[in-house]
């Protein structure tokens, strides 16, 4: 990979003082994180802004697909991070995951509805109908129904996490009273220093003496993402949102990657959610890469061996 190659710079997290906030600023506080997006325009077949669900402006997806070859071709779907608040389907992470279409790979980036529209369980949701979407019109789109990966970091780790859970329709919050059409489940998942486990995060933080001791707050990401201060939620309702609730037989091959150093993220969060497998499943269906010395969105993740990493474990995964 080049050095100019976008995507998991640290530039914008090194002003951080703490982790993604979304309450309303006051006077005088610093700006918001800036986007950058990616550069989308030498892809030549694209489909760009495809609705998949009617509730908001936010349900939309693209999709890009290798300039040879006329499919079906598996697919990597990728949800994006920013703590459930923030974000965007075609930000500069893009730039890396878009490698992929030389790799013989269809590449999906999903939008989904951010905390400060609709809370959990709103963005699962939609990333459960951006998945039954492409599984439906698959013929449509050149991409193989029955290969399929949910990647994202971040906040999108834990999206992509909870994909890899395969949850039957209708046995995940909100789905309840649903009529569902097709099923959501995908073939492997990729969880990049996803946030797993909210309740313990801040007691994580002081005991590692890396992570910024703040996701209690009511208006840290998690608490805007899950509907109030952490504090004074229940153990039962945060539990809805760990991917780690859902462990079961259904689950597809995953791989973890997470940064010891990482500030926004205790690193602990990922080890806590392998264990969890292993104690449920085995060894043989979590693959664990930690990365000594990475901080949150490094650049270590997009580096050439990293890169190499991933792109070893979907050909073995999902081709």
């Amino acid at each position: 990979m080049s050095e100019e190659t976008k995507g998991f710079s640290l530039e914008d997290y090194d002003k951080l003082e703490g982790s993604l906030r979304f309450d309303a600023p006051a006077e005088g506080d610093a700006p918001a994180v800036e986007m950058k997006m990616a550069d989308i325009s030498w892809v030549k077949r694209k489909y760009l802004d495809i609705p998949y669900a009617h509730q908001s402006p936010a349900q939309r997806l693209d999709l890009y697909l290798p300039e040879e070859g006329e499919g079906p071709f598996p697919v990597v779907v990728h949800l994006h991070g920013g703590g459930f608040g923030m974000g965007d389907k075609r930000d500069d992470h893009m730039d890396t995951y878009l490698q992929g279409l030389s790799h013989g790979y269809a590449i999906a980036s999903v939008e989904y509805r951010l905390s400060g529209e609709a809370i959990f369980p709103a963005a699962v949701l939609d990333c459960r109908e951006a998945f039954r979407f492409l599984r439906r019109n698959a013929a449509e789109y050149s991409i193989d129904p029955d290969r399929i990966c949910a990647l994202g970091g971040s906040a999108g780790g834990n999206l992509a996490a909870m994909m890899g859970m395969n949850i039957p329709n209708g046995q995940f919050p909100g789905e309840e009273d649903l009529t569902l059409e097709g099923d959501c489940s995908v073939q492997a998942a990729v969880d990049q220093f996803g946030p797993m486990d909210f309740r313990p995060m801040d007691d994580q933080a002081r005991a590692n003496g890396v992570s910024f001791v703040d996701h209690d707050q009511a208006d840290s990401a998690e608490s805007a993402y899950m509907g109030g201060a952490l504090p004074t939620l229940s153990d039962e309702w945060l539990a809805k949102a760990n991917p780690a609730a859902y462990i079961s037989d259904a689950m597809a091959p995953m791989l973890v990657e997470h940064g010891c150093m990482d500030r926004l993220v205790p690193f602990v969060q990922s080890v806590n959610f392998v264990n969890a497998i292993y104690q449920k499943l085995g060894q043989g269906r979590v693959e664990f890469v930690p990365l000594p010395h990475a901080d949150h969105e490094d650049k270590e993740y997009s580096s050439e061996w990293n890169m190499n990493v991933l792109w070893g474990w979907l050909d073995k995964n999902l081709k």
